[in-house]
């Protein structure tokens, strides 16, 4: 019989956490407990293992996401597992869920079938209280900033020029737009406001670029909150705002370590998204997992073109990491939807639509290697796939340089990634990483934007809206031209048009806007209609989660 992710995980035989931290030779004490099977890792002993040696790195990412599915965190996990058969001591790194998706559309991020992360009901909901922490000092700014302006703004900051948002873990369209300070004079000063879900908030990106405490807090007070009547940042350190939010997010530093359904250690720590942040786990969960195992398996959200391309140009340029291998995800059924298949068609073989829609994956392969290091392509597996259609993609791949496994973690758990862990293994023996960012930090901002736009994306040019060009040319006059750029795009193409699959040309990218996030260090660029406060569907997945009279949690994927 059938039994969903969430049936798998509550049938789990889960092992305490203090036994999962033995792998690790974590001491006991060093542990914070929250319950029987998650706890944090203490800063000091963080600090203890520093001089320890670097394992390798690997990176898993994927295709863009279609409806058909491709499965990267299922294959992060999976292949953490593969490596623990094969006696390989091994951590995997991964992000945090936000509730937002988890009651829309998206669900879960706990990985799936007999490859996930558990307890995966604590992990997709509120976890240990890090989003939480992250929303309270972000709205706790946001509160210091309207009452400095309330109580005499003696910094001059100019109302229509605020930048800084309130948030909220959670797809809510109706609060993308708002106006606070209605009522008496004594309830603020009326504007207009806005809110982003937690997972764009720029602490969420600070938390996850962050070296430690000292860093956190320098970080923390470089954001930039407005602007005041000369045109010049406000900046949280000027509203004194430092101290108490690093106060909200001590404990949310801290990474967090569980198990997966073979009792793989997994750290979870931090979780911008990728389409509209940086979408990537903590440097220090990244940084700490590779002085505790020789191989550390980590993911970056949505397709390569995004969650990748932020890991490499971002993540890695602003922690000094080199990653020595990548994963790259694909599906059969996702590569027929590329070429035209509706999704309800996805199960016959159809090599045409096939060899139309692999040229999806075949993009992401050149990008990756843009970067110079090495490249896994597995497919993961699904039943329908037929033998024509697997060999098809195996070769394409092997023509274009890349290893090739199948992978089948979804049924079998760590047993079904052996073939992509050998893979990977034999990848990291044979083949050196020569890792360097797609662009230099000398680049102009309007150059960065343009060699992601038509190296990555496959455009033809960049087009800016007049506020764009604007906003570009001040940052670089305030001196903030040095950073590098987060995309904001969508994830279902390459493109920032969601309707065009496959590989598209002929089309140039729409930047309409632009930000700094000076405490996480880079510039944020918004293209196309891409959104930092989502909205639920129609049909949202709230609508199918119930606990029971005995506590037992159902509905959630």
């Amino acid at each position: 019989m059938f039994k969903t992710d969430i049936e798998i995980a509550q049938e789990a035989k889960l092992i305490p956490v203090t036994q999962v931290a033995e792998q690790l030779q974590i001491p006991e004490e060093e542990l914070e407990l929250y319950g029987k099977y998650k706890a944090k890792i203490s800063e000091e002993y963080l600090e203890k293992i520093k001089e320890n040696p670097d394992g390798k790195l690997v990176l898993v990412t994927a295709i863009n996401p279609t409806p058909a599915g491709e499965g990267k965190t299922t294959t992060s996990v999976g292949l953490g597992q593969a490596f623990g058969k094969l006696g390989k001591k091994a951590v995997i790194a991964l992000r945090e869920p936000s509730l937002g998706p988890c009651f829309g559309v998206k669900g879960g991020a706990a990985g799936g079938g007999y490859a996930q992360v558990v307890p995966m009901e604590d992990l997709n909901l509120h976890f240990t209280g890090d989003f939480h922490a992250i929303t309270s000092a972000n709205n706790l700014l946001a509160a210091m900033l309207d009452n400095h302006i309330h109580q005499g703004n003696e910094l001059q900051i100019d109302t229509r020029q605020i930048v800084w948002k309130r948030c909220l873990d959670m797809n809510d369209r109706a609060l993308r737009n708002t106006v606070v300070g209605l009522g008496a004079k004594t309830d603020g000063f009326v504007r207009e406001d806005h809110f982003v879900i937690t997972v764009a908030s720029e602490i969420m990106a600070v938390l996850c670029l962050a070296s430690d405490m000292k860093d956190l807090k320098e970080r923390l007070g470089r954001m930039v909150v407005a602007y005041n009547y000369q045109g010049k940042p406000v900046t949280a350190s000027d509203l004194g705002a430092v101290g108490a939010m690093a106060a909200l997010l001590k404990d949310a530093m801290k990474p967090n370590l569980i198990q997966t359904l073979e009792h793989t250690p997994a750290l979870i720590h931090g979780g911008p998204f990728a389409n509209i942040a940086h979408g990537c786990n903590s440097v220090i969960a990244t940084k700490a997992a590779m002085k505790m195992a020789d191989y550390v398996i980590t993911e970056a959200g949505f397709g390569a073109d995004l969650g990748a391309e932020k890991f490499l140009d971002i993540k890695c340029r602003i922690a000094g990491l080199k990653p020595d291998a990548v994963v790259l995800v694909a599906t059969i059924r996702a590569l027929k939807y590329n070429g035209g298949v509706l999704k309800a068609e996805l199960n016959t073989e159809n090599m045409e639509a096939l060899k139309a829609g692999i040229v999806n994956l075949e993009k992401h392969i050149e990008n990756l290697q843009k970067y110079q290091v090495p490249v896994v392509v597995t497919l993961n597996s699904f039943i329908t796939d037929t033998d024509n259609e697997i060999y098809f993609v195996k070769q394409f791949c092997e023509e274009r340089g890349c290893e090739f496994a199948i992978s089948e973690v979804w049924e079998k758990g760590g047993e079904g990634g052996i073939a992509l862990a050998e893979k990977v293994l034999q990848t990291l023996e044979e083949k050196k990483s020569y890792f360097k960012p797609i662009y230099e930090d000398s680049l102009s901002l309007k150059e960065k934007i343009e060699t992601v736009a038509k190296e990555i994306y496959g455009a033809d040019g960049v087009n800016y809206s007049a506020a764009a060009e604007g906003q570009l040319r001040k940052l670089e006059e305030l001196g903030f031209g040095h950073m590098p750029v987060c995309m904001a795009k969508t994830q279902y193409s390459l493109s920032d048009d969601p309707a065009l699959l496959g590989r598209p040309s002929g089309f140039e990218l729409q930047v309409r806007e632009a930000y700094v996030s000076a405490g996480a260090g880079f510039v944020v660029v918004l293209t196309g209609a891409v959104m930092t406060m989502p909205g639920l569907p129609k049909t949202p997945a709230a609508l199918r989660i119930d606990v029971n009279e005995d506590g037992v949690i159902t509905g959630l994927f």
